[in-house]
């Protein structure tokens, strides 16, 4: 039941973030507050939730290394997303035309942060900890990373590729990132820092949800193998190869530091054990 109760109380922040967000996501500033709050109560309740439920300490979520966690990871996200956007302008299908809307910039900052910490919480804090105890890290990884890219058809411009793409790309590399620090704050921060860089920088669709105009005025066309189509950059062929790579060296990080639970039975409980002390 300590699934149940824990996925209950952070998805409740997480709704009741999204509405509160979205009602002032016309005034920047109260949109920035909005966000930000739903990152920190959401974060306040996960640990609440964990020390009720499992009579330990939130490790996952031990503000020690909390700041340098969410800086690199943020930058790192920055970064790989501006290498999709490069690739793409590359070949003439991301023009930037001018400046854009620096007040949505601001909104889009405080939506972003609401929605990678309360994901984060959700797909990695809860789904991914929980079910790894039960069937071991790569089958978890890809239950949750298949779940992960499965929410997304719900989005405006939706597609079967997008979700697929995220699945692969996201749920691969965030919760790989998870399972390298077995803390959240490196996949809050790559989460946050891709998401801000697709739509308060470079203005893209974010997983076709009807994203905003960000810093920037671009435009973005050409086939959707290498743009993703009404989707956003996140289905571009480059997204999945980026993110296929980071996946790659976070679970080479993770085997060095031993942090990856066998499927084994026999030797899923002591590993699991010793990863939340």
């Amino acid at each position: 039941m300590r699934l149940v109760w824990q996925l209950l109380a952070v998805a409740a922040v997480w709704i009741l973030g999204n509405l509160g967000t979205a009602a002032v996501k016309d005034t920047p500033w109260l949109a920035l507050v909005a966000g930000l709050l739903t990152a920190i109560v959401g974060v306040l309740v996960y640990g609440w939730v964990v020390r009720r439920t499992e009579h330990r300490a939130p490790v996952e979520v031990s503000l020690k290394g909390a700041g340098a966690g969410i800086g690199w990871g943020t930058l790192l996200g920055i970064a790989l997303f501006g290498a999709v956007i490069a690739n793409i302008a590359f070949f003439g299908d991301y023009t930037i035309n001018g400046l854009g809307t620096p007040a949505s910039a601001v909104s889009l900052l405080g939506i972003m942060a609401g929605a990678a910490v309360a994901e984060e919480l959700v797909f990695r804090g809860v789904l991914f900890r929980n079910i790894e105890r039960w069937t071991g890290t790569w089958v978890a990884l890809a239950l949750t990373g298949s779940l992960f890219g499965l929410i997304h058809l719900a989005n405006a411009n939706a597609t079967l590729l997008g979700a697929v793409a995220i699945a692969i790309e996201a749920g691969g590399m965030l919760t790989a990132a998870y399972i390298a620090t077995r803390k959240l704050w490196v996949p809050i921060g790559l989460h946050f820092g891709w998401n801000i860089a697709a739509s308060a920088i470079f203005s893209t669709e974010v997983s076709g949800s009807n994203t905003a105009q960000g810093l920037l005025d671009a435009t973005i066309s050409g086939p959707a193998l290498v743009t993703g189509g009404d989707f956003g950059p996140e289905a571009s062929v480059y997204a999945v190869a980026l993110g296929v790579l980071a996946t790659g060296a976070f679970m080479w990080l993770a085997y060095r530091r031993g942090h990856v639970v066998p499927v084994r039975r026999s030797a899923r409980a002591d590993v699991a054990a010793r990863l939340t002390r």
